[in-house]
């Protein structure tokens, strides 16, 4: 999988625990871990846009999930 849209980017990260704490110009999604660590995610306001590959790469090590986790919470309902 090379890329996904926005809308299907924010449906994964919200299945893998994250919440939103802020919407002004992007969106700000946070999961904080077991050991305190807490990750952040930018979102744009996109909706269906894709999003670029390297970009799509960058948030996908942000959020801590493989290509192979990301399909599969895709797929979750």
């Amino acid at each position: 999988m090379p890329t996904a849209t926005y809308r299907e980017f924010r449906v994964a990260i919200q299945r893998a625990g994250f919440r939103l704490v802020r919407t002004k110009k992007q969106e700000t999604w946070e999961r904080t871990l077991p050991t305190g660590e807490i990750l952040l995610v930018r979102l744009s306001h996109q909706m269906a846009r894709d999003i670029p590959t390297a970009l799509f790469h960058q948030m996908l090590k942000q959020a801590r999930l493989t290509q192979v986790e990301f399909l599969a919470l895709l797929r979750r309902r």
